[in-house]
């Protein structure tokens, strides 16, 4: 007998909500300061915001932006906007009016909803048909009168609590569309499908290990991939979201103890930040924190390991819902020396479970050796890689030549099958016909005590086309000498690998979701001369 298509039930992360306040109901969902919601009441307002952006006019498949840090509302908006049969446009909080504009034109959102502590980031003319203020207390700013539009309040007053259907008809419909940095060009709409949403939230559950007893503080953006799905993901299995409006390390640290959290999430510039906070300290309890957005070097493996947190490394793009592989820890590895078991859990590792596993793969798209040193590009697909950039043929194709996701990044793959990321494309230094990967220079950087950041960078060379150069960011109180450092780095690797030179900074150019922006060192270095890659 064949299969009914009325036994299918299309997968989205809608259903987490809703199983979450018919089991959870009284159990605290949300916690932001002194306000608490339990999932019984995150339900509710998900479906009042939902009928209130009915009742404004927004129609399924419409999209809404929102431009807010990490608070309820924004939490709110990744069951509320699809609830209401649209599509959530995440926009990142750091942005430039022209950029945002950009974002709103091509996404072509119908509505806006903005923080007040961000108004000056709206462009005068969004183009929006509407512009909805949220006003937190906590940030102290008032709205801009030049924004115009309703308070978060009056959409409020639009809606009811008229149920609706935690379902849609169409897994493979748009549930958010994220936007990439646009390092490169003008940033690319990503087109998430609930399938793809649902599954990586399962994903994050497996390898995160949350429990219905986390307590997940928010340091991850959540227009960032939709917070690597966990907005969703930690709604499905019933844990509590911490919000945080802004990466603070004392904040960070007291809500540590406070709210007695359990999970964090964050790139190694943010587990720096928090590391390198003089209220650090070791913890009564194990904090898993999971880390991605650049390799994290061995020394902040450890410095993390110290303070009692444990972490899973993670690795993907915009264009895999975030998180694709994870470097599974092996039975094996707890018996190595830390320096040793460092190497290896810095490693990108393999697909996770609900992929379709990962390549890497030379010009003509077949596998490199498993040497761990014959370099090819990580390429992905399955059902957490994205259905297409919105709007953009041309780029979806080139993205996706031989049915596979291009991603940028070289890597090798290890005989035991793990990855490991060796640079970006744009970011290998060729030496003299010599390929130098930065990220094995920085983690030989970032091995000297003294030493909290570090970015590499090809710099123009008459002899050699190009040679590395440094950027260091000093831990507070330490100082060290370059040729020290130098001296330090030439006993790790190879002497044509070491950097000419160094420049002490104060900071590094980062983006909102703390990767370095090393465009814009190369630009610094190369002045009107043309780079061999730009962005």
């Amino acid at each position: 007998m064949g299969i009914d298509d009325t036994w299918f039930t299309p997968l989205t992360p809608l259903a987490f909500l809703e199983r979450g306040a018919e089991v959870f109901g009284d159990k605290e969902a949300i916690v932001y300061g002194e306000r608490r919601l339990t999932y019984r009441e995150f339900a509710a307002e998900a479906t009042r915001v939902a009928n209130a952006l009915r009742a404004s006019g927004v129609e399924p498949g419409d999209r809404v932006a929102y431009l807010l840090p990490n608070i309820p509302e924004m939490l709110v908006a990744h069951f509320a906007v699809p609830l209401a049969g649209a599509v959530l446009v995440a926009v990142n909080t750091r942005l430039a009016p022209a950029e945002i504009k950009h974002i709103l034109a091509h996404s072509g959102a119908k509505v806006l909803v903005a923080d007040a502590g961000l108004h000056a980031s709206v462009p005068s003319d969004s183009g929006v048909g509407e512009i909805v203020t949220v006003t937190d207390p906590a940030s102290g700013a008032s709205p801009d009168p030049r924004v115009g539009g309703i308070s978060y309040d009056d959409l409020l007053a639009r809606g009811s609590d008229e149920p609706l259907p935690w379902t849609v008809a169409d897994e493979r419909g748009t549930i958010s569309i994220n936007y990439t940095s646009g390092t490169t060009g003008q940033p690319k709409g990503v087109l998430y499908h609930h399938r793809g949403a649902y599954l990586n939230s399962l994903a994050e559950i497996v390898h995160s290990r949350h429990t219905t007893e986390s307590r997940y503080l928010w340091t991850l953006p959540m227009f960032h991939c939709n917070g690597w799905c966990t907005t969703w993901a930690v709604t499905a299995i019933g844990g509590t979201h911490v919000c945080l409006r802004a990466v603070d390390a004392a904040e960070i640290w007291r809500l540590l103890e406070a709210e007695r959290i359990t999970h964090l999430n964050g790139a190694p510039t943010v587990l720096v930040t928090i590391a390198g906070h003089d209220g650090a300290h070791p913890l009564d309890r194990e904090v898993l924190v999971t880390t991605a957005g650049a390799p994290p070097s061995p020394t902040v493996i450890k410095r993390m390991a110290a303070l009692g947190a444990k972490l899973v490394h993670v690795y993907g793009l915009t264009e895999t819902y975030g998180p694709y592989t994870v470097c599974e820890a092996q039975d094996g590895w707890t018996a190595l020396d830390v320096d040793a078991r460092s190497r290896l859990q810095a490693r990108q590792g393999v697909g996770m479970i609900v992929s379709d596993g990962v390549r890497v793969v030379d010009d003509e798209m077949r596998d490199v050796p498993r040497d761990g040193a014959t370099m090819g590009e990580v390429v992905m697909r399955g059902n957490n890689v994205m259905a297409g950039y919105f709007a953009d043929p041309e780029a979806t194709e080139k993205a996706f030549r031989g049915g596979w996701f291009h991603s940028g990044d070289l890597g090798v793959r290890h005989p035991d099958g793990y990855i490991e990321l060796r640079d970006r494309a744009k970011d290998i230094i060729v030496s003299g016909g010599e390929n130098i990967s930065t990220i094995e220079v920085e983690a030989a950087l970032d091995s000297h005590p003294a030493v909290l950041e570090v970015a590499v960078v090809g710099v123009p060379d008459e002899k050699w086309g190009e040679r590395p150069k440094a950027f260091v960011v000093l831990r507070p109180g330490r100082s060290v000498e370059a040729e020290e450092l130098l001296d330090h780095v030439r006993e790790r690797i190879a002497r044509y690998k070491v950097p000419n030179a160094v420049d002490f900074v104060g900071e590094l150019p980062k983006t909102s979701t703390g990767k370095i922006q090393k465009f814009q060192l190369r630009e610094r270095e190369w002045g009107d001369r043309n780079s061999r890659v730009q962005g």
